[in-house]
Protein backbone atom coordinates (compact mmCIF):
# COMPACT_ATOMS: atom_id res chain seq x y z
CA UNK A 1 0.00 0.00 0.00
CA UNK A 2 1.08 3.09 -1.19
CA UNK A 3 2.23 5.59 1.89
CA UNK A 4 0.11 8.57 2.46
CA UNK A 5 0.76 12.25 3.05
CA UNK A 6 -2.16 12.95 5.28
CA UNK A 7 -2.32 16.23 2.68
CA UNK A 8 -6.06 14.98 1.29
CA UNK A 9 -8.91 13.64 2.85
CA UNK A 10 -9.53 12.92 -0.67
CA UNK A 11 -6.73 11.06 -1.09
CA UNK A 12 -7.59 9.00 2.43
CA UNK A 13 -11.00 7.70 0.90
CA UNK A 14 -9.48 6.66 -1.80
CA UNK A 15 -7.03 4.69 -0.37
CA UNK A 16 -10.06 3.48 1.98
CA UNK A 17 -11.94 2.45 -0.73
CA UNK A 18 -9.87 0.81 -3.20
CA UNK A 19 -8.36 -1.51 -0.36
CA UNK A 20 -11.80 -1.87 1.46
CA UNK A 21 -10.62 -0.70 4.46
CA UNK A 22 -11.75 1.37 7.41
CA UNK A 23 -9.55 4.46 7.51
CA UNK A 24 -8.69 3.31 10.79
CA UNK A 25 -6.82 0.28 9.84
CA UNK A 26 -5.08 2.30 7.17
CA UNK A 27 -4.02 4.57 9.64
CA UNK A 28 -2.94 2.21 12.23
CA UNK A 29 -0.96 0.12 10.17
CA UNK A 30 1.08 3.64 8.59
CA UNK A 31 1.97 4.75 11.83
CA UNK A 32 2.87 1.42 12.98
CA UNK A 33 5.22 1.46 10.13
CA UNK A 34 6.53 4.74 10.57
CA UNK A 35 7.31 4.56 14.27
CA UNK A 36 8.84 0.83 13.38
CA UNK A 37 7.29 -0.65 16.42
CA UNK A 38 3.96 -3.69 15.84
CA UNK A 39 0.56 -2.66 15.32
CA UNK A 40 -0.37 -3.51 18.51
CA UNK A 41 2.14 -1.61 20.28
CA UNK A 42 0.87 1.66 18.42
CA UNK A 43 -2.91 0.61 19.73
CA UNK A 44 -1.79 0.18 22.95
CA UNK A 45 -0.29 3.86 23.10
CA UNK A 46 -3.74 4.98 21.46
CA UNK A 47 -5.57 2.88 24.46
CA UNK A 48 -3.66 4.81 26.95
CA UNK A 49 -4.79 8.49 25.34
CA UNK A 50 -8.65 6.88 25.23
CA UNK A 51 -7.87 5.90 28.90
CA UNK A 52 -6.48 9.73 29.49
CA UNK A 53 -9.71 11.18 28.11
CA UNK A 54 -11.71 9.06 29.94
CA UNK A 55 -10.37 10.09 33.17
CA UNK A 56 -10.73 13.75 32.35
CA UNK A 57 -14.05 13.32 32.24
CA UNK A 58 -14.70 11.63 35.56
CA UNK A 59 -12.35 14.26 37.41
CA UNK A 60 -14.26 16.86 35.17
CA UNK A 61 -17.66 15.92 36.25
CA UNK A 62 -17.23 16.11 39.81
CA UNK A 63 -18.82 19.03 42.39
CA UNK A 64 -16.30 21.34 43.52
CA UNK A 65 -14.20 22.15 40.00
CA UNK A 66 -12.97 25.61 39.44
CA UNK A 67 -10.26 27.26 37.36
CA UNK A 68 -7.40 29.01 38.53
CA UNK A 69 -8.61 32.04 37.97
CA UNK A 70 -12.26 31.31 39.37
CA UNK A 71 -14.07 32.30 36.08
CA UNK A 72 -15.53 28.77 35.30
CA UNK A 73 -16.21 25.36 37.20
CA UNK A 74 -19.08 23.42 37.57
CA UNK A 75 -21.02 23.64 35.06
CA UNK A 76 -20.58 19.98 33.52
CA UNK A 77 -22.11 18.81 37.06
CA UNK A 78 -24.82 21.21 37.00
CA UNK A 79 -25.91 20.12 33.89
CA UNK A 80 -25.71 16.50 34.68
CA UNK A 81 -27.87 17.57 38.06
CA UNK A 82 -30.45 19.30 35.44
CA UNK A 83 -31.01 16.02 33.42
CA UNK A 84 -30.75 13.85 37.07
CA UNK A 85 -33.88 16.40 37.76
CA UNK A 86 -35.74 16.04 34.80
CA UNK A 87 -34.83 19.12 33.00
CA UNK A 88 -33.07 17.49 29.96
CA UNK A 89 -35.06 19.15 26.86
CA UNK A 90 -32.60 16.78 24.44
CA UNK A 91 -32.50 13.58 25.66
CA UNK A 92 -29.87 10.76 24.73
CA UNK A 93 -26.58 11.11 23.13
CA UNK A 94 -26.63 14.75 22.69
CA UNK A 95 -27.27 15.60 26.24
CA UNK A 96 -24.49 13.22 27.46
CA UNK A 97 -21.36 14.67 24.73
CA UNK A 98 -23.09 18.48 25.98
CA UNK A 99 -22.08 16.87 29.64
CA UNK A 100 -18.97 15.84 28.80
CA UNK A 101 -17.46 18.43 26.41
CA UNK A 102 -17.81 20.97 29.26
CA UNK A 103 -16.43 18.32 31.73
CA UNK A 104 -13.10 17.60 30.03
CA UNK A 105 -13.17 21.57 29.01
CA UNK A 106 -13.35 22.94 32.59
CA UNK A 107 -11.02 20.29 33.58
CA UNK A 108 -8.43 21.42 31.35
CA UNK A 109 -9.35 25.30 32.65
CA UNK A 110 -8.49 23.76 36.39
CA UNK A 111 -5.10 22.85 35.39
CA UNK A 112 -5.95 18.96 35.20
CA UNK A 113 -4.56 16.40 32.68
CA UNK A 114 -6.37 15.81 29.64
CA UNK A 115 -5.70 15.15 25.79
CA UNK A 116 -4.99 18.01 23.36
CA UNK A 117 -7.33 16.34 20.08
CA UNK A 118 -6.04 18.58 18.59
CA UNK A 119 -5.71 21.21 20.88
CA UNK A 120 -6.05 22.19 24.72
CA UNK A 121 -8.70 24.61 23.95
CA UNK A 122 -10.87 22.38 21.63
CA UNK A 123 -9.77 18.67 23.79
CA UNK A 124 -13.33 18.12 24.86
CA UNK A 125 -15.05 18.12 21.80
CA UNK A 126 -13.47 14.63 20.71
CA UNK A 127 -13.90 12.75 23.93
CA UNK A 128 -17.54 13.63 24.64
CA UNK A 129 -18.28 12.21 21.26
CA UNK A 130 -16.79 9.05 21.51
CA UNK A 131 -17.63 8.39 25.59
CA UNK A 132 -20.84 9.46 25.04
CA UNK A 133 -21.41 7.13 22.22
CA UNK A 134 -20.06 4.32 23.93
CA UNK A 135 -22.27 4.65 26.96
CA UNK A 136 -25.21 4.78 24.75
CA UNK A 137 -24.65 2.18 22.08
CA UNK A 138 -22.47 0.10 23.80
CA UNK A 139 -19.51 0.19 21.58
CA UNK A 140 -16.36 -1.38 22.92
CA UNK A 141 -13.16 0.18 24.45
CA UNK A 142 -11.35 -1.28 20.97
CA UNK A 143 -14.04 0.51 18.86
CA UNK A 144 -13.48 3.43 20.39
CA UNK A 145 -9.72 3.09 20.20
CA UNK A 146 -10.18 2.63 16.59
CA UNK A 147 -11.99 5.59 15.88
CA UNK A 148 -9.50 7.97 17.71
CA UNK A 149 -7.32 6.74 14.70
CA UNK A 150 -9.77 8.22 12.35
CA UNK A 151 -9.77 11.27 13.90
CA UNK A 152 -6.14 11.72 13.76
CA UNK A 153 -6.20 11.19 10.37
CA UNK A 154 -8.62 14.22 9.65
CA UNK A 155 -6.08 16.27 12.55
CA UNK A 156 -3.06 15.37 10.42
CA UNK A 157 -4.40 16.49 7.47
CA UNK A 158 -5.83 19.73 8.29
CA UNK A 159 -2.51 20.69 10.37
CA UNK A 160 -0.62 19.76 7.20
CA UNK A 161 -2.18 22.00 4.56
CA UNK A 162 -3.75 24.14 7.18
CA UNK A 163 -3.65 25.37 10.53
CA UNK A 164 -5.12 23.85 13.82
CA UNK A 165 -4.82 27.02 16.54
CA UNK A 166 -6.26 29.77 17.45
CA UNK A 167 -4.12 31.98 17.07
CA UNK A 168 -3.51 31.11 13.18
CA UNK A 169 -7.07 30.85 12.64
CA UNK A 170 -9.62 31.53 14.79
CA UNK A 171 -11.93 28.89 16.79
CA UNK A 172 -13.17 28.05 13.17
CA UNK A 173 -9.53 26.22 13.01
CA UNK A 174 -9.49 25.05 16.19
CA UNK A 175 -12.99 23.60 17.58
CA UNK A 176 -13.56 23.46 14.04
CA UNK A 177 -11.33 20.75 13.43
CA UNK A 178 -11.91 18.87 16.99
CA UNK A 179 -14.87 18.74 16.01
CA UNK A 180 -14.52 17.37 11.93
CA UNK A 181 -12.83 14.98 13.61
CA UNK A 182 -15.23 13.69 16.21
CA UNK A 183 -17.91 13.89 13.16
CA UNK A 184 -15.83 11.54 11.06
CA UNK A 185 -14.45 9.13 14.05
CA UNK A 186 -18.70 8.96 14.66
CA UNK A 187 -19.04 8.36 11.05
CA UNK A 188 -16.66 4.91 11.35
CA UNK A 189 -18.01 3.87 14.49
CA UNK A 190 -21.58 3.88 13.20
CA UNK A 191 -19.97 1.94 10.34
CA UNK A 192 -20.61 4.54 7.80
CA UNK A 193 -18.49 4.85 4.36
CA UNK A 194 -15.21 6.44 3.79
CA UNK A 195 -17.45 8.75 1.71
CA UNK A 196 -19.70 9.59 4.39
CA UNK A 197 -16.50 10.27 6.39
CA UNK A 198 -15.62 13.11 3.66
CA UNK A 199 -19.19 14.65 3.81
CA UNK A 200 -19.24 14.79 7.15
CA UNK A 201 -15.58 16.57 7.57
CA UNK A 202 -17.36 19.07 4.93
CA UNK A 203 -20.43 19.95 6.50
CA UNK A 204 -19.42 20.19 10.01
CA UNK A 205 -16.21 22.39 8.85
CA UNK A 206 -18.88 24.16 6.76
CA UNK A 207 -20.91 25.38 9.78
CA UNK A 208 -18.43 27.19 11.44
CA UNK A 209 -16.37 29.06 8.47
CA UNK A 210 -15.75 32.22 10.65
CA UNK A 211 -15.79 31.16 14.24
CA UNK A 212 -13.32 34.10 15.88
CA UNK A 213 -10.81 33.39 18.73
CA UNK A 214 -11.62 35.64 21.45
CA UNK A 215 -10.83 34.31 24.84
CA UNK A 216 -12.25 36.59 27.66
CA UNK A 217 -8.93 38.33 29.82
CA UNK A 218 -6.76 36.09 27.33
CA UNK A 219 -7.76 32.72 29.30
CA UNK A 220 -8.98 29.24 27.82
CA UNK A 221 -12.41 29.75 29.20
CA UNK A 222 -14.81 32.02 28.30
CA UNK A 223 -15.97 31.02 25.54
CA UNK A 224 -14.24 28.34 25.28
CA UNK A 225 -15.59 25.94 27.02
CA UNK A 226 -19.49 26.54 25.80
CA UNK A 227 -17.52 26.39 22.78
CA UNK A 228 -16.69 22.96 23.00
CA UNK A 229 -19.82 21.72 23.68
CA UNK A 230 -21.54 23.79 20.76
CA UNK A 231 -18.46 21.64 18.57
CA UNK A 232 -19.78 18.48 19.47
CA UNK A 233 -22.92 19.33 19.24
CA UNK A 234 -21.93 20.32 15.43
CA UNK A 235 -19.63 16.77 15.35
CA UNK A 236 -23.07 15.22 15.39
CA UNK A 237 -24.74 17.44 12.81
CA UNK A 238 -21.89 16.52 10.82
CA UNK A 239 -22.11 12.98 11.73
CA UNK A 240 -25.88 12.40 11.77
CA UNK A 241 -26.33 14.09 8.26
CA UNK A 242 -23.58 12.14 6.54
CA UNK A 243 -25.09 9.02 7.80
CA UNK A 244 -28.51 9.97 6.64
CA UNK A 245 -26.76 9.80 2.92
CA UNK A 246 -26.99 13.49 2.77
CA UNK A 247 -23.86 15.19 0.80
CA UNK A 248 -21.65 18.07 0.48
CA UNK A 249 -21.47 19.42 -2.33
CA UNK A 250 -18.45 21.13 -1.55
CA UNK A 251 -15.54 18.63 -0.98
CA UNK A 252 -13.64 18.33 2.54
CA UNK A 253 -10.47 19.41 1.18
CA UNK A 254 -11.79 22.33 -0.01
CA UNK A 255 -13.82 23.27 2.85
CA UNK A 256 -10.92 23.06 4.77
CA UNK A 257 -8.82 25.40 2.44
CA UNK A 258 -11.36 27.73 2.62
CA UNK A 259 -11.41 27.82 6.32
CA UNK A 260 -7.13 28.35 5.68
CA UNK A 261 -8.44 31.47 3.61
CA UNK A 262 -11.08 32.93 5.54
CA UNK A 263 -8.62 32.12 8.85
CA UNK A 264 -5.73 34.44 6.68
CA UNK A 265 -8.30 37.19 6.27
CA UNK A 266 -9.57 36.98 10.19
CA UNK A 267 -7.63 40.36 11.38
CA UNK A 268 -4.97 39.34 14.25
CA UNK A 269 -8.01 41.02 16.79
CA UNK A 270 -9.87 37.79 16.34
CA UNK A 271 -7.28 35.61 16.52
CA UNK A 272 -6.72 34.75 20.48
CA UNK A 273 -5.16 37.77 21.35
CA UNK A 274 -8.26 39.04 23.71
CA UNK A 275 -8.35 42.27 21.64
CA UNK A 276 -11.80 41.96 19.88
CA UNK A 277 -14.95 39.68 19.71
CA UNK A 278 -16.37 38.46 23.22
CA UNK A 279 -12.50 39.54 25.14
CA UNK A 280 -13.30 43.39 24.77
CA UNK A 281 -17.21 43.55 26.25
CA UNK A 282 -17.30 46.02 28.90
CA UNK A 283 -18.28 42.99 31.51
CA UNK A 284 -14.79 41.32 29.53
CA UNK A 285 -12.88 43.91 30.85
CA UNK A 286 -14.20 44.01 33.89
CA UNK A 287 -13.36 40.38 34.44
CA UNK A 288 -9.63 40.61 33.19
CA UNK A 289 -9.72 43.47 35.88
CA UNK A 290 -10.85 41.09 38.49
CA UNK A 291 -8.67 38.15 37.85
CA UNK A 292 -5.60 40.23 37.28
CA UNK A 293 -6.34 42.59 39.94
CA UNK A 294 -5.47 45.41 37.86
CA UNK A 295 -5.56 48.98 39.36
CA UNK A 296 -8.14 51.11 39.00
CA UNK A 297 -7.39 53.43 35.71
CA UNK A 298 -4.95 51.29 34.78
CA UNK A 299 -5.31 50.02 30.57
CA UNK A 300 -6.58 46.85 30.19
CA UNK A 301 -4.82 44.45 27.29
CA UNK A 302 -7.10 46.00 24.87
CA UNK A 303 -7.26 50.26 25.93
CA UNK A 304 -7.23 52.16 23.61
CA UNK A 305 -6.92 55.02 26.03
CA UNK A 306 -10.25 54.70 27.73
CA UNK A 307 -9.10 53.87 31.09
CA UNK A 308 -12.08 51.47 31.35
Amino acid sequence: MEELKFESIAEIIECANKSQRKVSEIVLEQQANQMEISQAAVFDKMRETYSVMVQSVESGIQPGVRSVSGLSGGDAYRLLQAGKNGKDISGGVFFEALVRALAVSEWNAAMGCIVAAPTAGSCGILPAALLSFQKQYGFSEEDCVMALFTASAIGMVVANVAYIAGAQGGCQAECGTAAAMAAAAIVELCNGTPDMIGHAVSITFGNVLGLVCDPVAGLVEIPCIHRNASGVANALVGAQLALAGIKSLIPADETILAMKRVGDAMPVTLKETAEGGLATTPTAKTLYTQVFNAQEGTACRDCNGCNS
